[in-house]
């Protein structure tokens, strides 16, 4: 990890703000295509792990002092980056409190056969 030494100048909020303000505008347009959105959360999230992967892995710490630093700025300044995921039993049971409910079947019984199923990093 390379230290900049006016790192505290930069932003990224201020840097990103307008791909932000842009990327929630498209969303608010398309408010109510939930397909739409399912793939922009996923373009998101596979921008999320291209950066981690292909930049921010081969940036980490290389030296003691370095890793000091990085924590510390991890303590200090909000923790891991993280793209939380609605879990599909929450889909399922916002699904049946909005009376969204598939013939024959209840979301609740689903809901029950997804927790009997070990839990994966997909679900």
């Amino acid at each position: 990890m390379t230290q900049d030494p006016d790192i505290n100048a930069i932003n990224s909020v201020s840097l990103l703000t307008d791909t932000a303000q842009d990327l929630c505008a498209l969303a608010k347009e398309n408010q109510h295509d939930s397909l739409f959105l399912l793939s922009l959360l996923r373009d998101l999230e596979q921008i999320h792990r291209q950066i981690r992967v292909d930049y921010f892995e081969s940036a980490l710490p290389q030296t003691r002092n370095d890793l000091y630093q990085f924590v510390k700025d991890i303590e200090e300044k909000g923790g891991w980056p993280y793209i939380e995921r609605m879990r599909l039993r929450d889909l399922l049971q916002s699904l049946e409190l909005n009376g969204i409910k598939t013939p024959g079947t209840r979301a609740s019984n689903i809901v029950q056969q997804v927790e009997q199923q070990p839990e994966s990093e997909d679900v």
